[in-house]
């Protein structure tokens, strides 16, 4: 899970990987086959960063702006009435902490909380 700040200077400097590299495939042959290289390696950096999303989220979570729960789960007390509470747990392998699955009976959607 990235911040922000992380998320912009990797940008940047995926940015700048590609505009380098499609400079050097400008240049001609000498330089082109390097230049491929960086073009595609600043395109996958930021693919990765457009595609990235916090683990454990909703998408209705990711379209706001606030912070990410403990764990990388819901934020705390943002749950939907329609969820409802099962008896199932997990550790984050990242975190170490205990998180709560939700279910939506109707949708079969679920969600994670973070264990106090």
């Amino acid at each position: 899970m990235l911040t922000l700040t992380t998320r912009v200077l990797v940008a940047i400097v995926a940015t700048l990987c590609l505009l380098g590299g499609l400079g050097l495939i400008a240049l001609g042959p000498a330089a082109g086959a390097s230049g491929l290289w960086l073009t595609l390696a600043g395109a996958v950096v930021l693919i990765a960063l457009a595609i990235e999303r916090n683990r454990y989220r909703s998408e209705a979570a990711e379209r706001t702006t606030e912070p990410v729960g403990p764990g990388g789960g819901e934020p705390t007390g943002t749950l939907e009435p329609r969820f409802s509470r099962t008896d199932e747990t997990f550790v984050d392998p990242t975190s170490g902490q205990r998180m709560r699955v939700y279910l939506d009976g109707q949708t079969g959607e679920r969600r994670y909380v973070a264990e106090p």
